[in-house]
C-alpha cells in the first residue's frame, strides 16, 4: 500500500508528534510486521538521528529530548493551524514588527509541498478577521517576559507609567494576561498598593523578574476584573444608560469595557471613556431600546447623529 521511503517519513513524522511509540504500535500504523519496523528506525538512525531505543518488553523509541529537526513536516492541518496562529498573531499585534510574521510565513511556505503551499496561500486569501487590531501594541518582549513570569509564579518589577501620565516603580506578583478591546492588560497583585490591579501593557516602561516566587489564587476571573476596573477607570465622561433588555442578552451585545448591572427598567451599562462619539455609535449599533441618564451631551451627540442618518436616507 505504501512505498518504502513513504514508510520511513512516516515513522519520522510519528517520532516528532509523539514522546514515544512502542514497536507494536509503529508496525501497526505502517501496516508491516515488527522486524521491518525495526529495520526503518535502523535506516533513521544511520542517517544521523538520534532515536533512543528502550529495552525490555514494554520499550518504545523516541527522538531523544531537545533534539531539533530541520526541515519539520506538517499534517495539513498543522499547517493550516500553524498559519490561522500567525495571521492572528499579526492581528493582535502581538509581534511589533510586521516583517516577523511575514518571515515566518514565507518560510513555513517554503517547506510545504506544493499541493499543501497551495492550500495554506487560499486560506490567507480568502480569510477575513473581524476581531479589532490591537490599539497599542505592546514590545515584544514585555509579552514574552511576564509571560514566563505567570507562568512560573515569578515576582516582577516594573516601571509604569499610568493614564494621567504618572511614572511609578513598583514590585507585583503577575496572575494573567487578557487581550480585550484592542489592549492587552496585566492582572497582577500590586505590593505598592496593597491590592490586586490592572496594568496596560503598553504603558510598562521597564520591566524585571524576580527570584521571588508566589502563590496565584485559583479562583480569580481575570476576564470579569478586568471588565469591573475599566468600567471605573477614569474618563472624560462618565457613562450610564439603561439598556431595555435581559442581563444575559446585554452580556452577550455590550462592549467589554462597561459594567452591568439589574435595573428596574432592564440593565444599567456603566463605564468612564474619552470618546462620546463612539460611545454613541456603539449604543446605536446594540440595536437595543435604550434610555441615556447621564451625561447630557451624550444625548445630543445621539440626536446629531439620528438627524445626519434621516437627512442621508432623504437624499
Amino acid at each position: 500500500m505504501y512505498h518504502p521511503t513513504t514508510r520511513v517519513l512516516t515513522v519520522l513524522e510519528l517520532l516528532q508528534s509523539r514522546q514515544r511509540i512502542t514497536g507494536p504500535e509503529l508496525a501497526e500504523r505502517l501496516e508491516v510486521n515488527i522486524r521491518t519496523a525495526r529495520r526503518y528506525i535502523t535506516m533513521l538512525q544511520d542517517l544521523g538521528l538520534p532515536i533512543e531505543a528502550e529495552r525490555g518488553r514494554y520499550g518504545a523509541y523516541r527522538l531523544r529530548p531537545g533534539f531539533k529537526l530541520p526541515p519539520l513536516m506538517f499534517t495539513e492541518e498543522e499547517a493550516l493551524a500553524i498559519t490561522l496562529g500567525l495571521l492572528a498573531t499579526r492581528r493582535l499585534g502581538l509581534v511589533v514588527a510586521a516583517p516577523t510574521i511575514e518571515g515566518a510565513l514565507v518560510k513555513l511556505e517554503r517547506v510545504l509541498p506544493p499541493p499543501l503551499r497551495e492550500r495554506v496561500n487560499a486560506v490567507q486569501a480568502a480569510l477575513i478577521m473581524e476581531f479589532r487590531y490591537a490599539q497599542a501594541a505592546p514590545a515584544s518582549h514585555i509579552i514574552l517576559d511576564l509571560s514566563t513570569a505567570v507562568q512560573e509564579q515569578r515576582r516582577i518589577w516594573l516601571r509604569y507609567r499610568n493614564w494621567a501620565g504618572t511614572l511609578s516603580e513598583r514590585e507585583c506578583d503577575p496572575y494573567a494576561l487578557v487581550y480585550l478591546s484592542g489592549y492587552w492588560y496585566l492582572v497582577a497583585f500590586c505590593h505598592l498598593r496593597a491590592g490586586l490591579r490592572l496594568f496596560r501593557l503598553d504603558r510598562i516602561l521597564a520591566l524585571e523578574l524576580r527570584d521571588t516566587s508566589f502563590e496565584a489564587p485559583k479562583d480569580l476571573d481575570a476576564i470579569a476584573f478586568v471588565n469591573q476596573a475599566l468600567a471605573q477607570t477614569p474618563g472624560t465622561w462618565r457613562i450610564e444608560v439603561v439598556l431595555k433588555t435581559s442581563l444575559e442578552e446585554a452580556k452577550q451585545r455590550v462592549p467589554s469595557y462597561s459594567q452591568l448591572s439589574e435595573h428596574p427598567e432592564g440593565v444599567l451599562m456603566y463605564s468612564h471613556h474619552d470618546d462620546l462619539d463612539y460611545i454613541a455609535r456603539s449604543l446605536i449599533s446594540l440595536a437595543l431600546p435604550f434610555r441615556v441618564l447621564q451625561p447630557p451631551e451624550l444625548k445630543t451627540r445621539l440626536e446629531q447623529i439620528a438627524h445626519e442618518l434621516l437627512q442621508s436616507i432623504a437624499q
